[in-house]
């Protein structure tokens, strides 16, 4: 029945996915605890950056920022991101850009986290004389990365199902792999049934420990 994988390199397909979508995780995390900093800034240029780019980047299709990144970025601009080899290069500029895109979603799931933290704890912190740096690092993220593990999970989930956005610039992951397949061969049904899977194994146990760990982890109030 699955005779037409012969020849298919599936599970590199998958791999390139995941790496993708650790890869995405990591670099959006850092730039949407970032961004959410700059939500909360008493810094007026700092609160304006921060959401102007959550606004404008939330609203345009991920497909856009990735072609921007490959067209743009790379063949207007020149930015080769270290690289000469082309493949390497679709990997990094599609990671650039999904962490461009997701970084928006996770400073405000952490926005939402940051004000759940009690107002009374951040002023008890700036009376012992901490900064608004350290106030922040020591004191609120900790306890908001606690209260959103749930949202930041969905953010995960949805970030690793975008990564089929990158075959649009010829990044080899499932969704490129499956393109090709339904082009070559004629179990169209079956072909969408195994990346279906794929993507259910994938999503589904980040989903359950995530949750888990969210119900575990939880602030009690």
């Amino acid at each position: 029945m699955f005779d037409f994988l012969d020849g298919y390199d599936v599970l590199g397909a998958f791999w390139m996915t995941v790496k993708l979508t650790a890869l995405s995780a990591v670099g959006s995390l850092i730039w949407g605890t970032v961004l959410a900093g700059m939500r909360v800034s008493p810094v007026p240029l700092l609160r304006g950056f921060g959401t102007a780019y959550v606004n404008i980047v939330r609203n345009i299709p991920l497909t856009v920022i990735i072609l921007f990144c490959s067209a743009g970025l790379a063949d207007v601009f020149g930015v080769t991101l270290g690289t000469e080899d082309f493949k390497v290069q679709g990997f990094r500029l599609a990671v650039l850009g999904l962490v461009a895109y997701t970084a928006a979603f996770v400073c405000e799931a952490l926005r939402s986290g940051i004000n759940t933290v009690p107002l009374g704890q951040a002023e008890a912190a700036r009376a012992l004389g901490l900064s608004f740096t350290q106030t922040l690092t020591l004191v609120v993220l900790p306890q908001a990365f606690r209260s959103v593990i749930g949202p930041l999970a969905n953010v995960l989930i949805a970030l690793t199902k975008n990564t089929t956005v990158a075959a649009a610039i010829g990044v080899a992951e499932a969704a490129y792999l499956m393109k090709t397949m339904i082009e070559n061969e004629a179990q169209t049904l079956l072909i969408g049934a195994v990346f279906a899977f794929g993507f259910v194994v994938l999503t589904l146990p980040t989903g359950l420990i995530l949750g888990w760990l969210g119900k575990r982890l939880a602030v009690k109030r």
